[in-house]
């Protein structure tokens, strides 16, 4: 049986099998915190440091080294085989496009320091965030199960979606692993019945249908085509579609349409708003509108620029109960080096006082000197 893959360790050449591209951790790319801060729903560590999951119909292991991104592919029918492929410029573009690997986040963590001295005070301990650059029809229908629902419960509903609908790939450490469904898969009029059978629920209509509205209404490629749309357009148009409420629709927006000024806004990033920036908008509203959504994005859009959505990510990534253990190591180690600088400003302080009495003590002994000397001229 083929194995999850791991990186050599103490291997500056990695593993037969690996690769790997240069990509600093803190400025550019942090996997942990970009993989499971909830954009996507098919990642998971299967060794430590070590992320498998499905990306363009194939499977990859990722992991990092401080200056480097190390990747391994998994060969269709990898439990027969256990072949990887090498890697190569190929693989390389897809992850620099899947990573928006072009996009220069330092400098945008820079200009929201500049803009926002709270996130500046976040960033610290939530570097390297990115926004994926997803397929666009296992975003959208992945976020269409994440109607009041939670992060792992999701992941479980993507997975039986996956292994119900898609084209298998390969087997790792007893795991399958499947492509995302096809639009034609998920329009079939029997998926409906065979996702409520799976724990769907009222989503299962939702999933079917609106696949179904998109190849009999607009076309296999339509979603794809919203790439080249304003935001607003984008947006509006996915909202035709059964299940699709402005959130969900934002999201797609966001993670897999280029629409990096779509601020997704739900119940969490709403009382980050309240709490955090004392924004007003639906301060008097007890539950989160359209006019609400609206009124949130547009006040991140003013604060952060053309780049708000990935900005408001961060946030949302630092918010999460699963990353709190990070704030509060940060909070340790901030206090500790408060300790250690104290006893060298109270050296510090110490010498100049003492500086300062040498100086009370010797100016009226080279006074007294300069009155004899002029004494001595006078004569």
């Amino acid at each position: 049986m083929a194995e999850h893959a791991v990186l050599g360790a103490g291997s500056p050449h990695g593993s037969p099998g690996w690769s790997s591209m240069a990509c600093p951790r803190r400025t550019t790319l942090t996997l942990g915190l970009t993989l499971g801060c909830g954009q996507t729903f098919r990642w998971r560590e299967t060794a430590d440091g070590h992320w498998t999951g499905v990306m363009g119909g194939r499977v990859w292991t990722l992991t990092q080294t401080e200056d480097r991104l190390w990747y391994h592919e998994e060969e269709e029918d990898g439990p027969v085989t256990g072949a990887v492929k090498p890697g190569g410029r190929e693989e390389e573009e897809m992850l620099v496009d899947y990573f928006q690997l072009n996009v220069n986040l330092e400098e945008l963590y820079g200009e929201w320091g500049l803009a926002d001295p709270h996130f500046k005070h976040i960033a610290n301990t939530f570097p390297g965030i990115r926004m994926l650059r997803q397929d666009p029809t296992e975003c959208l229908f992945s976020f269409i199960c994440t109607s009041n629902n939670h992060i792992s419960r999701i992941q479980a509903m993507v997975e039986k979606l996956c292994g119900s609908l898609g084209r298998p790939l390969c087997e790792l450490d007893g795991t399958s692993y499947h492509d995302f469904p096809s639009l034609s898969a998920l329009a079939d009029d029997k998926v409906e019945a065979l996702l409520r059978d799976l724990g769907f629920g009222y989503r299962a209509r939702f999933l079917q249908q609106s696949a179904k509205q998109i190849l009999e209404t607009h076309g296999p490629d339509w979603l794809q085509g919203l790439r080249g749309r304003p935001y607003l357009q984008a947006r509006d148009a996915l909202r035709t579609l059964p299940g699709v409420g402005i959130k969900v629709a934002d999201c797609a927006c966001l993670m897999s349409l280029d629409k990096a000024d779509a601020v997704p806004v739900d119940t969490h990033v709403w009382q980050i708003a309240k709490r955090d920036y004392k924004c007003a908008a639906g301060s008097t509203q007890k539950t989160l509108t359209d006019k609400v959504h609206r009124d949130i994005g547009d006040f991140f859009r003013k604060l952060w620029g053309p780049y708000a959505g990935w900005a408001q990510s961060v946030l949302f990534c630092a918010d999460l109960k699963k990353f709190q253990k990070l704030k509060e190591v940060a909070s340790v180690k901030l206090e500790d080096d408060e300790k250690d600088v104290l006893p060298a400003k109270k050296a510090k302080v110490k010498m100049e006082k003492q500086e300062t009495v040498r100086n009370t003590i010797q100016k009226p002994t080279s006074v007294r000197r300069k009155k004899a000397k002029l004494e001595s001229q006078d004569q």
